[in-house]
C-alpha cells in the first residue's frame, strides 16, 4: 500500500486515540498527584504532633498510613513497603501493655519505632530527614510533658484499683458532727452510767387509772 494510506490511518487513529490516552494521562497525574497529598498530609500531621502522641490528630493520621501507603492497584513500591513494615512495628508496639517498672523502656521503644516510621515516609516522599532531627527536633512544653505523664500515671492507678490489685486506701481526719447533738448524747451516756453505778435513782410518776362506769346486767 502506498505511504499515504499508512499516514492516513495513522492520522486517522491519533485523531481518536489521542484524545482518550490524554484524558487517561491527566486522571493518572492526578491520582497520584492526590495519593502524594495525602501522604505529605499525614507525615505532616506525625511530625507536628510527635511530641504530643496522646493528640487525636497524632493517633487519627497513624491509623490512615495503611490507606495512604498501600500503593496503586497492581503495583507498590519498595518504599512504601518500608513504611507499611514500619507501621506495623510501631502498631504492634503500641498495643502492647506496661507498668510502672516497665514503662520507661516501652516508651524507648515507642521513640525508635516512630522514628523509624517517620524515616521511612519521609525517603517515600523524597524528603531529606536524618535520626537525629527527627528524633531531637520536636518541642514540647514542659508543662504538657508532665500532664501526659501524669495522665499515664493516673491511668496505671486506676487500672490497678479497678482490677483488684491495689486497694484505695482512706484516712478520715474529721466527720462533721452537730455539737447540741453530741452534748446530748453525753449526757444520756452519763445519766445511765450514774442509774446502773446506783448514784441516782429513776423518779417514777404514777397515775391513778379513771374508775369503770358500773354495767347493769340486769338491762
Amino acid at each position: 500500500m502506498e505511504p499515504a494510506f499508512w499516514i492516513g490511518v495513522g492520522t486517522v487513529f491519533a485523531a481518536l486515540v489521542g484524545p482518550v490516552l490524554a484524558v487517561q494521562t491527566q486522571k493518572y497525574i492526578e491520582r497520584r498527584q492526590g495519593q502524594r497529598e495525602q501522604k505529605m498530609r499525614i507525615f505532616s500531621i506525625l511530625m507536628s504532633t510527635r511530641a504530643t502522641r496522646l493528640s487525636p490528630m497524632h493517633v487519627e493520621a497513624l491509623n490512615m498510613i495503611d490507606l495512604a501507603f498501600a500503593g496503586g492497584a497492581r503495583s507498590r513500591s519498595s518504599t512504601e513497603t518500608e513504611v507499611l513494615e514500619a507501621w506495623r512495628d510501631h502498631l504492634d508496639h503500641l498495643n502492647t501493655t506496661c507498668n510502672e517498672h516497665t514503662f520507661e523502656r516501652w516508651r524507648e521503644k515507642q521513640d525508635e519505632n516512630l522514628i523509624a516510621l517517620l524515616g521511612a515516609m519521609a525517603t517515600d516522599l523524597g524528603l531529606r530527614y536524618d535520626r537525629i532531627l527527627l528524633r531531637n527536633g520536636a518541642y514540647i512544653p514542659k508543662g504538657l510533658a508532665d500532664m501526659e505523664n501524669e495522665q499515664h500515671q493516673v491511668r496505671q492507678l486506676a487500672l490497678k484499683v479497678l482490677s483488684g490489685d491495689q486497694p484505695l486506701s482512706m484516712r478520715v481526719t474529721e466527720l462533721p458532727t452537730d455539737p447540741d447533738f453530741a452534748q446530748a448524747q453525753i449526757s444520756l451516756h452519763e445519766g445511765v452510767a450514774r442509774i446502773i453505778s446506783g448514784k441516782t435513782t429513776v423518779g417514777v410518776h404514777l397515775e391513778k387509772s379513771p374508775k369503770q362506769p358500773d354495767t347493769d346486767t340486769n338491762a
